[in-house]
Protein backbone atom coordinates (compact mmCIF):
# COMPACT_ATOMS: atom_id res chain seq x y z
CA UNK A 1 0.00 0.00 0.00
CA UNK A 2 1.36 3.14 -1.00
CA UNK A 3 1.96 5.95 1.92
CA UNK A 4 -0.94 8.55 2.61
CA UNK A 5 -0.59 11.14 0.29
CA UNK A 6 -1.79 14.82 1.89
CA UNK A 7 -3.96 15.01 5.04
CA UNK A 8 -7.59 13.39 5.23
CA UNK A 9 -10.04 16.44 5.30
CA UNK A 10 -13.06 15.50 3.13
CA UNK A 11 -16.53 15.91 4.29
CA UNK A 12 -18.33 12.72 5.18
CA UNK A 13 -21.75 12.17 5.86
CA UNK A 14 -22.95 11.42 8.90
CA UNK A 15 -23.28 7.12 9.49
CA UNK A 16 -26.54 5.69 8.98
CA UNK A 17 -29.25 4.99 11.92
CA UNK A 18 -28.58 1.23 12.41
CA UNK A 19 -31.91 -0.04 13.93
CA UNK A 20 -33.38 0.04 10.10
CA UNK A 21 -32.74 -0.60 6.59
CA UNK A 22 -34.91 0.25 3.43
CA UNK A 23 -37.45 -2.14 2.62
CA UNK A 24 -34.81 -4.35 0.69
CA UNK A 25 -33.91 -5.77 4.03
CA UNK A 26 -36.12 -7.02 5.92
CA UNK A 27 -34.34 -9.72 7.69
CA UNK A 28 -33.52 -9.59 11.44
CA UNK A 29 -30.22 -8.32 12.84
CA UNK A 30 -26.63 -10.64 13.58
CA UNK A 31 -28.30 -13.78 11.44
CA UNK A 32 -25.19 -14.24 9.70
CA UNK A 33 -21.60 -15.48 10.34
CA UNK A 34 -18.76 -17.18 9.00
CA UNK A 35 -20.03 -20.94 9.50
CA UNK A 36 -23.03 -19.69 6.88
CA UNK A 37 -21.03 -19.95 4.08
CA UNK A 38 -18.98 -22.66 2.20
CA UNK A 39 -15.13 -21.29 0.89
CA UNK A 40 -14.28 -22.25 -2.06
CA UNK A 41 -11.26 -20.38 -3.64
CA UNK A 42 -9.08 -17.45 -3.26
CA UNK A 43 -9.39 -15.01 -5.89
CA UNK A 44 -7.33 -11.74 -5.39
CA UNK A 45 -6.14 -9.67 -2.97
CA UNK A 46 -5.90 -6.06 -2.54
CA UNK A 47 -3.48 -3.94 -0.42
CA UNK A 48 -4.56 -4.75 2.86
CA UNK A 49 -7.51 -6.94 1.87
CA UNK A 50 -8.16 -10.63 0.37
CA UNK A 51 -11.28 -11.77 -1.89
CA UNK A 52 -12.66 -15.69 -2.11
CA UNK A 53 -15.75 -17.19 -3.73
CA UNK A 54 -18.15 -18.30 -1.37
CA UNK A 55 -21.20 -20.19 -1.32
CA UNK A 56 -24.18 -19.38 1.19
CA UNK A 57 -24.84 -22.96 2.48
CA UNK A 58 -28.52 -22.40 2.82
CA UNK A 59 -29.38 -21.21 -0.59
CA UNK A 60 -26.45 -22.32 -2.43
CA UNK A 61 -26.04 -18.77 -4.13
CA UNK A 62 -22.56 -17.59 -5.42
CA UNK A 63 -20.96 -14.55 -3.45
CA UNK A 64 -17.18 -13.31 -3.20
CA UNK A 65 -16.14 -12.67 0.44
CA UNK A 66 -14.07 -9.92 1.04
CA UNK A 67 -11.91 -10.35 3.97
CA UNK A 68 -9.32 -8.00 6.50
CA UNK A 69 -7.83 -8.66 9.16
CA UNK A 70 -8.71 -6.72 12.31
CA UNK A 71 -4.75 -6.59 13.66
CA UNK A 72 -3.64 -4.90 10.15
CA UNK A 73 -5.92 -2.68 9.81
CA UNK A 74 -5.72 -1.29 13.21
CA UNK A 75 -1.79 -1.33 12.53
CA UNK A 76 -2.39 0.04 9.04
CA UNK A 77 -4.30 2.42 10.95
CA UNK A 78 -7.40 1.39 8.46
CA UNK A 79 -10.41 0.96 10.37
CA UNK A 80 -11.60 4.14 9.55
CA UNK A 81 -11.49 3.44 5.88
CA UNK A 82 -13.00 0.08 6.27
CA UNK A 83 -16.05 1.40 7.94
CA UNK A 84 -16.69 4.45 5.61
CA UNK A 85 -16.39 1.92 2.83
CA UNK A 86 -19.34 -0.17 4.12
CA UNK A 87 -21.14 2.79 5.25
CA UNK A 88 -21.64 3.60 1.70
CA UNK A 89 -21.53 0.13 0.33
CA UNK A 90 -24.34 -0.78 1.83
CA UNK A 91 -26.79 2.08 0.98
CA UNK A 92 -26.04 1.69 -2.98
CA UNK A 93 -27.37 -0.79 -5.10
CA UNK A 94 -27.08 -0.59 -9.04
CA UNK A 95 -26.90 -2.70 -12.45
CA UNK A 96 -22.93 -1.09 -13.13
CA UNK A 97 -21.79 -1.44 -9.43
CA UNK A 98 -20.54 -4.30 -6.96
CA UNK A 99 -23.31 -4.81 -4.53
CA UNK A 100 -23.05 -5.30 -1.52
CA UNK A 101 -24.87 -8.21 1.16
CA UNK A 102 -23.93 -8.70 4.29
CA UNK A 103 -21.24 -7.87 6.79
CA UNK A 104 -20.20 -9.63 9.80
CA UNK A 105 -16.64 -10.29 11.81
CA UNK A 106 -15.02 -12.80 14.12
CA UNK A 107 -12.32 -12.70 16.29
CA UNK A 108 -9.74 -12.42 13.40
CA UNK A 109 -11.40 -10.72 10.53
CA UNK A 110 -13.71 -8.25 9.29
CA UNK A 111 -15.89 -9.50 5.93
CA UNK A 112 -17.88 -7.91 3.38
CA UNK A 113 -20.27 -10.56 0.81
CA UNK A 114 -20.67 -8.62 -2.07
CA UNK A 115 -21.71 -9.83 -5.65
CA UNK A 116 -20.22 -12.38 -7.58
CA UNK A 117 -18.46 -11.36 -10.84
CA UNK A 118 -17.36 -14.47 -13.01
CA UNK A 119 -15.52 -12.16 -15.93
CA UNK A 120 -12.43 -10.73 -14.12
CA UNK A 121 -11.36 -6.93 -13.80
CA UNK A 122 -10.44 -4.72 -17.26
CA UNK A 123 -6.47 -4.71 -15.54
CA UNK A 124 -6.27 -8.39 -15.81
CA UNK A 125 -7.65 -8.47 -19.37
CA UNK A 126 -5.00 -5.46 -20.22
CA UNK A 127 -2.45 -7.99 -18.78
CA UNK A 128 -3.52 -10.33 -21.00
CA UNK A 129 -2.89 -8.47 -24.23
CA UNK A 130 -7.00 -8.65 -25.10
CA UNK A 131 -7.64 -5.54 -27.54
CA UNK A 132 -10.86 -3.99 -27.04
CA UNK A 133 -12.99 -2.61 -30.16
CA UNK A 134 -14.06 1.12 -30.04
CA UNK A 135 -17.51 -0.10 -29.92
CA UNK A 136 -16.66 -2.07 -27.03
CA UNK A 137 -15.15 0.75 -24.97
CA UNK A 138 -18.11 2.82 -25.97
CA UNK A 139 -20.56 0.54 -24.49
CA UNK A 140 -18.03 0.68 -20.97
CA UNK A 141 -18.11 4.29 -21.26
CA UNK A 142 -22.46 4.38 -20.91
CA UNK A 143 -22.30 2.09 -18.48
CA UNK A 144 -19.76 3.72 -16.21
CA UNK A 145 -21.46 6.71 -16.79
CA UNK A 146 -25.09 5.40 -15.71
CA UNK A 147 -23.18 4.44 -12.21
CA UNK A 148 -21.15 7.90 -11.92
CA UNK A 149 -24.51 9.39 -12.37
CA UNK A 150 -26.14 7.23 -9.59
CA UNK A 151 -23.14 7.75 -7.74
CA UNK A 152 -23.80 11.73 -7.62
CA UNK A 153 -27.05 11.15 -6.65
CA UNK A 154 -25.83 9.67 -4.19
CA UNK A 155 -23.37 12.73 -3.24
CA UNK A 156 -20.90 10.16 -3.62
CA UNK A 157 -17.29 11.01 -5.53
CA UNK A 158 -15.41 7.48 -6.08
CA UNK A 159 -11.89 8.65 -6.42
CA UNK A 160 -10.51 5.75 -7.35
CA UNK A 161 -11.95 4.42 -11.09
CA UNK A 162 -9.29 2.21 -13.18
CA UNK A 163 -9.15 -0.97 -14.99
CA UNK A 164 -7.93 -2.80 -11.36
CA UNK A 165 -11.66 -1.72 -9.55
CA UNK A 166 -13.93 -2.31 -12.99
CA UNK A 167 -15.12 -6.25 -12.79
CA UNK A 168 -16.79 -7.95 -15.97
CA UNK A 169 -19.65 -10.32 -15.61
CA UNK A 170 -19.69 -13.54 -17.09
CA UNK A 171 -21.85 -11.08 -20.50
CA UNK A 172 -18.81 -8.98 -20.30
CA UNK A 173 -20.78 -5.56 -18.56
CA UNK A 174 -18.51 -3.42 -16.32
CA UNK A 175 -19.12 -3.01 -12.66
CA UNK A 176 -17.26 -0.35 -10.74
CA UNK A 177 -16.22 -1.86 -6.86
CA UNK A 178 -14.33 -1.00 -4.39
CA UNK A 179 -15.27 2.46 -2.66
CA UNK A 180 -12.62 1.81 0.10
CA UNK A 181 -11.33 5.51 -0.58
CA UNK A 182 -14.53 7.29 -1.71
CA UNK A 183 -15.82 10.76 -0.33
CA UNK A 184 -19.29 11.48 0.84
CA UNK A 185 -19.92 15.61 -0.05
CA UNK A 186 -23.25 17.10 0.41
CA UNK A 187 -24.64 20.86 0.07
CA UNK A 188 -22.32 21.55 -3.22
CA UNK A 189 -19.51 21.00 -0.80
CA UNK A 190 -15.89 20.15 -1.93
CA UNK A 191 -13.67 17.60 -1.00
CA UNK A 192 -10.45 18.33 -0.24
CA UNK A 193 -8.61 15.42 0.87
CA UNK A 194 -5.74 13.95 -1.74
CA UNK A 195 -6.50 10.52 -2.59
CA UNK A 196 -6.82 8.03 -5.83
CA UNK A 197 -4.14 5.99 -7.59
CA UNK A 198 -1.65 8.89 -9.35
CA UNK A 199 -1.78 7.98 -12.89
CA UNK A 200 -5.40 8.54 -12.69
CA UNK A 201 -6.00 11.54 -10.63
CA UNK A 202 -7.18 14.46 -12.40
CA UNK A 203 -4.88 17.71 -12.42
CA UNK A 204 -6.83 19.54 -9.86
CA UNK A 205 -5.90 17.51 -7.13
CA UNK A 206 -2.58 17.98 -8.31
CA UNK A 207 -2.56 22.01 -7.82
CA UNK A 208 -0.16 23.82 -5.20
CA UNK A 209 -1.50 24.39 -2.07
CA UNK A 210 -0.97 27.37 0.19
CA UNK A 211 -2.73 26.37 3.46
CA UNK A 212 -6.27 24.91 2.85
CA UNK A 213 -6.62 23.02 -0.45
CA UNK A 214 -9.44 24.45 -2.71
CA UNK A 215 -11.19 21.52 -3.54
CA UNK A 216 -12.65 19.15 -5.99
CA UNK A 217 -16.03 17.58 -7.25
CA UNK A 218 -17.58 14.88 -8.79
CA UNK A 219 -14.99 15.64 -12.11
CA UNK A 220 -12.47 14.12 -10.85
CA UNK A 221 -14.17 10.82 -11.52
CA UNK A 222 -15.07 11.80 -15.15
CA UNK A 223 -11.09 12.25 -16.00
CA UNK A 224 -10.54 8.76 -14.48
CA UNK A 225 -13.22 7.49 -16.72
CA UNK A 226 -11.62 9.24 -19.57
CA UNK A 227 -7.94 7.85 -18.69
CA UNK A 228 -9.34 4.30 -18.04
CA UNK A 229 -11.01 4.63 -21.91
CA UNK A 230 -8.02 5.99 -23.14
CA UNK A 231 -5.83 2.89 -21.71
CA UNK A 232 -8.48 0.09 -22.86
CA UNK A 233 -8.42 1.55 -26.76
CA UNK A 234 -4.26 2.06 -26.64
CA UNK A 235 -3.11 -0.39 -24.05
CA UNK A 236 -0.86 2.63 -22.33
CA UNK A 237 -2.11 5.67 -20.69
CA UNK A 238 -1.77 9.23 -22.19
CA UNK A 239 0.48 10.49 -19.28
CA UNK A 240 3.26 8.87 -18.18
CA UNK A 241 3.45 8.78 -14.82
CA UNK A 242 3.93 6.51 -11.38
CA UNK A 243 2.95 6.53 -7.44
CA UNK A 244 6.65 7.75 -6.77
CA UNK A 245 6.32 10.87 -9.50
CA UNK A 246 6.35 13.91 -7.75
CA UNK A 247 3.22 15.88 -7.86
CA UNK A 248 5.06 19.13 -9.16
CA UNK A 249 6.21 17.05 -12.18
CA UNK A 250 3.02 15.44 -12.78
CA UNK A 251 1.43 18.73 -12.98
CA UNK A 252 4.13 20.52 -15.71
CA UNK A 253 3.12 16.74 -17.37
CA UNK A 254 -0.52 18.05 -17.90
CA UNK A 255 0.56 21.07 -19.92
CA UNK A 256 3.73 20.24 -21.67
CA UNK A 257 2.75 16.75 -22.83
CA UNK A 258 -0.52 16.40 -25.02
CA UNK A 259 -2.02 12.92 -25.55
CA UNK A 260 -1.18 11.01 -28.56
CA UNK A 261 -4.46 10.02 -30.31
CA UNK A 262 -3.95 7.48 -33.46
CA UNK A 263 -5.34 8.20 -37.03
CA UNK A 264 -7.31 4.57 -36.16
CA UNK A 265 -9.40 5.94 -33.72
CA UNK A 266 -12.37 7.67 -35.19
CA UNK A 267 -13.21 11.25 -35.02
CA UNK A 268 -15.73 10.94 -32.40
CA UNK A 269 -13.97 9.08 -29.78
CA UNK A 270 -11.40 11.18 -29.77
CA UNK A 271 -13.59 14.51 -29.01
CA UNK A 272 -14.91 11.97 -26.57
CA UNK A 273 -11.60 11.79 -24.81
CA UNK A 274 -10.57 15.29 -25.05
CA UNK A 275 -13.57 16.38 -23.40
CA UNK A 276 -12.97 14.09 -20.42
CA UNK A 277 -9.49 14.90 -20.75
CA UNK A 278 -9.91 18.40 -20.63
CA UNK A 279 -7.23 19.92 -18.10
CA UNK A 280 -10.38 22.94 -16.76
CA UNK A 281 -12.27 20.34 -14.16
CA UNK A 282 -15.06 23.11 -15.07
CA UNK A 283 -14.98 22.93 -18.58
CA UNK A 284 -14.60 19.02 -18.46
CA UNK A 285 -17.26 16.35 -19.66
CA UNK A 286 -18.61 15.79 -16.31
CA UNK A 287 -22.22 14.67 -16.08
CA UNK A 288 -24.30 11.99 -18.01
CA UNK A 289 -26.90 14.46 -19.41
CA UNK A 290 -23.48 16.32 -21.13
CA UNK A 291 -22.47 13.12 -22.71
CA UNK A 292 -26.08 11.93 -23.91
CA UNK A 293 -25.67 15.20 -25.71
CA UNK A 294 -22.97 14.26 -27.64
CA UNK A 295 -23.72 13.26 -31.06
CA UNK A 296 -21.27 10.51 -31.07
CA UNK A 297 -23.60 8.78 -28.69
CA UNK A 298 -27.23 9.76 -30.54
CA UNK A 299 -27.62 6.46 -31.42
CA UNK A 300 -27.53 4.89 -27.55
CA UNK A 301 -30.83 3.34 -26.45
CA UNK A 302 -29.95 4.52 -22.59
CA UNK A 303 -32.67 2.11 -21.42
CA UNK A 304 -31.33 -0.76 -23.27
CA UNK A 305 -27.77 0.19 -21.61
CA UNK A 306 -29.48 0.06 -18.15
CA UNK A 307 -30.93 -3.28 -18.34
CA UNK A 308 -28.50 -4.79 -20.01
CA UNK A 309 -30.03 -5.86 -23.01
CA UNK A 310 -27.05 -4.26 -25.26
CA UNK A 311 -24.32 -6.71 -25.97
CA UNK A 312 -20.67 -6.35 -25.14
CA UNK A 313 -18.43 -6.81 -27.66
CA UNK A 314 -15.97 -8.29 -25.53
CA UNK A 315 -16.70 -11.56 -23.44
CA UNK A 316 -14.79 -12.87 -21.09
CA UNK A 317 -13.92 -16.83 -21.23
CA UNK A 318 -16.51 -18.53 -19.31
CA UNK A 319 -14.39 -21.72 -19.15
CA UNK A 320 -11.74 -20.66 -16.82
CA UNK A 321 -11.53 -17.98 -14.07
CA UNK A 322 -10.43 -15.08 -15.18
CA UNK A 323 -7.97 -13.78 -12.67
CA UNK A 324 -4.23 -14.68 -11.52
CA UNK A 325 -4.48 -18.56 -10.44
CA UNK A 326 -1.34 -18.05 -7.96
CA UNK A 327 -4.22 -16.10 -5.11
CA UNK A 328 -5.26 -19.96 -4.66
CA UNK A 329 -1.49 -21.13 -4.32
CA UNK A 330 -0.80 -18.25 -2.06
CA UNK A 331 -3.76 -18.59 0.40
CA UNK A 332 -3.30 -22.31 0.58
CA UNK A 333 0.39 -22.63 0.47
CA UNK A 334 1.96 -19.25 1.81
CA UNK A 335 -0.79 -17.88 4.47
CA UNK A 336 -0.03 -18.31 7.62
CA UNK A 337 -3.94 -18.75 8.67
CA UNK A 338 -5.55 -19.88 5.90
CA UNK A 339 -9.34 -19.26 5.82
CA UNK A 340 -11.05 -23.03 5.02
CA UNK A 341 -8.64 -23.67 8.47
CA UNK A 342 -10.16 -21.00 10.57
CA UNK A 343 -13.09 -22.48 12.37
CA UNK A 344 -10.50 -25.26 13.58
CA UNK A 345 -7.92 -22.34 14.73
CA UNK A 346 -10.57 -20.56 16.39
CA UNK A 347 -11.99 -23.49 18.53
CA UNK A 348 -8.39 -24.31 19.32
CA UNK A 349 -7.07 -20.60 20.43
CA UNK A 350 -9.79 -20.51 22.23
CA UNK A 351 -9.15 -23.72 24.55
CA UNK A 352 -5.84 -23.00 24.80
CA UNK A 353 -7.01 -19.57 25.95
CA UNK A 354 -9.63 -20.68 28.58
CA UNK A 355 -12.24 -19.33 26.55
CA UNK A 356 -10.28 -16.46 25.68
CA UNK A 357 -9.69 -15.33 21.86
CA UNK A 358 -6.42 -14.03 22.82
CA UNK A 359 -6.68 -10.84 21.11
CA UNK A 360 -8.02 -9.05 23.35
CA UNK A 361 -6.53 -5.29 22.43
CA UNK A 362 -7.74 -6.26 19.01
CA UNK A 363 -11.15 -6.48 19.27
CA UNK A 364 -11.49 -3.37 22.26
CA UNK A 365 -10.41 -1.58 19.53
CA UNK A 366 -12.75 -2.83 17.11
CA UNK A 367 -15.27 -2.38 19.90
CA UNK A 368 -14.75 1.58 20.60
CA UNK A 369 -15.34 1.74 17.02
CA UNK A 370 -18.65 -0.17 16.59
CA UNK A 371 -19.56 1.81 20.00
CA UNK A 372 -19.12 4.92 18.13
CA UNK A 373 -20.66 5.13 14.73
CA UNK A 374 -20.84 8.54 14.05
CA UNK A 375 -17.21 9.08 15.07
CA UNK A 376 -15.63 6.35 13.47
CA UNK A 377 -18.05 4.01 10.62
CA UNK A 378 -20.52 1.56 11.20
CA UNK A 379 -20.96 -1.78 13.27
CA UNK A 380 -19.74 -4.76 11.12
CA UNK A 381 -22.88 -6.64 11.81
CA UNK A 382 -25.58 -5.51 9.26
CA UNK A 383 -29.21 -6.92 8.65
CA UNK A 384 -28.75 -8.51 5.23
CA UNK A 385 -30.90 -8.68 1.93
CA UNK A 386 -32.03 -12.08 0.50
CA UNK A 387 -33.42 -12.27 -2.70
CA UNK A 388 -37.14 -13.69 -2.55
CA UNK A 389 -37.19 -13.64 -6.59
CA UNK A 390 -34.79 -15.87 -7.22
CA UNK A 391 -34.91 -19.44 -5.53
CA UNK A 392 -32.38 -21.20 -4.26
CA UNK A 393 -29.14 -21.87 -6.88
CA UNK A 394 -30.01 -19.04 -9.34
CA UNK A 395 -28.25 -15.84 -9.43
CA UNK A 396 -29.04 -12.93 -7.64
CA UNK A 397 -29.50 -10.72 -9.08
CA UNK A 398 -28.72 -12.22 -12.82
CA UNK A 399 -25.67 -15.15 -13.64
CA UNK A 400 -23.15 -15.61 -10.39
CA UNK A 401 -20.26 -12.92 -10.81
CA UNK A 402 -16.72 -12.83 -9.34
CA UNK A 403 -14.95 -10.05 -7.66
CA UNK A 404 -11.52 -11.07 -9.04
CA UNK A 405 -9.82 -8.53 -8.06
CA UNK A 406 -5.78 -8.44 -9.51
CA UNK A 407 -3.17 -6.95 -7.53
CA UNK A 408 -2.98 -2.37 -8.29
CA UNK A 409 0.15 -2.00 -10.79
CA UNK A 410 -0.06 1.11 -9.54
CA UNK A 411 -0.94 1.68 -5.46
CA UNK A 412 -3.40 4.02 -4.48
CA UNK A 413 -3.11 7.12 -2.61
CA UNK A 414 -4.78 5.52 0.64
CA UNK A 415 -6.75 8.37 3.20
CA UNK A 416 -6.22 7.53 6.78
Amino acid sequence: MAPPYGESSAVIAPAPDFSSKDSKESSSFFTVNFDHFQILRAIGKGSFGKVCIVQKKDTKKMYAMKYMNKLKCVERNEVRNVFKELQIMQNLEHPFLVNFWYSFQDEEDMFMVVDLLLGGDLRYHLQQNVHFSESTVKLYICELALALHYLRNKHIIHRDIKPDNILLDEHGHAHLTDFNIAAIVKDDLKATSIAGTKPYMAPELFQPVEGTHPGYSFAVDWWSLGITAYELLRGQRPYIMRSSTPASEILQSFHKVHPYYPAALSAEIKSLLRKLLCIDAQQRLSSLSELQDMDYLSDVNWDAVLNKQVPPGFIPNRRRLNCDPTFELEEMILESKPLHKKKKRLARKTRENGGSDGSPQVILTILIFILNPHRHGENMQTPHREDPGHPAGESNPGPPRCEATAQPTTPPCHLV
